[in-house]
């Protein structure tokens, strides 16, 4: 077997031969194949890519230059476009009629509106059940829309004050709220 180097990509390009292309197919299509299949591509469609690819090299030979890579690299990135290609066709949703789409409304109807407020009455009640220095920091938090780091230099306390009253509101307002749902 000839070996596959830049003086015989040159003579192939000028050439263009149909034994040279043997040479390049019967090295590189098994390697193009095998790289696909360890990609996920199953053996028919690795076959289906490695053909197009060796296509497209035959085709754009006159498109390799050696100063950009090498050529198998040229290759073996044909080949990934190919399968690129191929898995964006296969993934393209059909056509679908926008008068068969339906779509929900954006306005809540009323039984929407009237969960949202018995949830959120439920919530402010969980945080009235609160001991005054976890409610502070809740509130400091959600409705004051502060960081830890703030609520900390506020009420002149530990950052770990902070979170530890954070995480023990966050539970009891939890039990809280499963004792009121329930």
């Amino acid at each position: 077997m000839l070996e596959i180097n830049k003086e015989f990509i040159k003579k192939f390009q000028i050439n263009k031969d149909r034994k040279d292309f043997e040479v390049i197919f019967r090295y590189y299509a098994p390697r193009i194949k095998s790289l696909l299949i360890k990609g996920g591509a199953d053996s028919a469609q690795a076959e289906d890519i490695m053909h197009d690819t060796m296509i497209n090299v035959w085709e754009k030979l006159h498109m390799y230059n050696s100063e950009k890579g090498s050529f198998s690299s040229w290759i073996f990135t044909i080949a990934r476009n190919n399968r690129i290609d191929l898995l964006r066709k296969k993934s393209s949703k059909p056509y679908t009629d926008i008068y068969e789409i339906e779509i929900a409304s954006e306005k809540d109807n009323g039984q929407d509106i009237a969960e949202q407020k018995s949830l959120s009455q439920q919530v402010k009640n969980a945080i009235n059940l609160l001991p005054s220095k976890q409610k502070k920091v809740i509130e400091l938090s959600f409705m004051n829309d502060m960081t830890q780091d703030e609520i900390a230099s506020k009420l002149d306390i530990p950052i770990g004050t902070v979170k530890s009253r954070m995480r023990l509101a966050y539970q009891k307002m939890k039990d809280n709220l499963k004792e009121i749902t329930v």
